[in-house]
């Protein structure tokens, strides 16, 4: 099912999903047998409703206790299931599967929301159609540290962070290296990836860190946010991060940022006609000589 589906031919209809999620009590996106996920939930929503069963893929797999407000996923209708997203009586000007988006807002848990659900573009495909993603990390120094309502979803930092130093830091690793000294191992997984924006803001004691990149490797967002963080509190300067580029594999000089500041923002897609060579660039494995 990883090839797109269409209204003939195949016999699949794919669907875009937009999805926002609290990732606190979930086990990360990819469904993992005996664990609460994303995926898992989502899941077993759509079966319930097309009464066979379904297999969301999404832009990013998030980790355990990483949220989202902009996660894109796509999954594929049995064409002679899709009659099954339809009510009997349908609102005047609703959207076609607005009655499905209203449905599974009642059987999902609160913690979940698919806000959105589209018939997908020829050639879509959530995870090897985007052009990139967007992170925010959310910090604050605060000395009573995070105001309650947003303790699920910021990270609480005890000391104080320079964050002039981490901002010459972050732009030093800004475009096309192999990002191994950040990236937890993963067989047959490229570490070279494209970073195009890592900037750091302070607003009174909240300091976000936005990180963009064509795509992620394993645990690479928490692992730039903490190497960043050991130049805010002066352990190392900003030319060691740079340095780190020349590792080949994961760092063990500093630890990954706490998962709970992370948040999937966005997922940027190019334009229709666009999908189809989009697709076959992302499944090119880039390789060492790319640099």
């Amino acid at each position: 099912m990883n090839e797109p589906a269409t209204d003939s031919g195949g016999g699949f209809v794919r669907l875009r999903l937009d999805i926002a999620y609290d990732g606190t009590d979930f086990a990360g996106w990819a469904t993992q047998a005996g664990q609460r996920t994303v995926a898992g939930v989502i899941d077993d929503a759509l079966s319930t409703v097309f009464r066979t069963p379904m297999l969301t893929r999404a832009a990013g797999r998030t980790d355990s206790g990483v949220h989202a407000t902009g996660q894109v996923a796509h999954v594929d209708i049995p064409t002679d299931a899709l009659p099954h997203a339809y009510p009997r009586t349908v609102r005047a000007g609703e959207a076609e599967f607005g009655p499905l988006v209203r449905r599974l807002g009642r059987m999902l848990t609160e913690d979940v929301r698919v806000r959105g659900i589209v018939r997908a573009a020829p050639g879509f495909d959530a995870r090897f159609s985007a052009l990139r993603r967007h992170y925010v990390y959310r910090l604050t120094t605060a000395p009573y540290g995070v105001e309650p309502s947003e303790a699920r979803f910021v990270t609480a930092w005890p000391r104080p962070l320079d964050v002039d130093a981490m901002a010459g830091a972050a732009q030093n690793v800004l475009g096309l290296h192999d990002f191994a000294a950040f990236c937890r191992h993963r067989d047959g997984a490229t570490t070279i990836r494209e970073l195009q924006r890592l900037d750091c803001v302070r607003d009174g004691d909240r300091i976000s860190v936005h990180v963009s990149a064509d795509a992620f490797c394993w645990n690479m967002v928490r692992s730039l946010v903490g190497a960043l963080l050991a130049v805010g509190e002066h352990r190392r300067d900003d030319t060691w991060c740079v340095q780190l580029l020349h590792a080949r594999h994961r760092s063990s000089d500093f630890a990954a940022a706490p998962a709970r500041g992370l948040t999937l923002v966005g997922v940027d897609y190019p334009p229709d006609d666009e999908l189809a060579a989009r697709n076959l660039v992302t499944r090119d494995v880039r390789t060492a000589d790319e640099l």
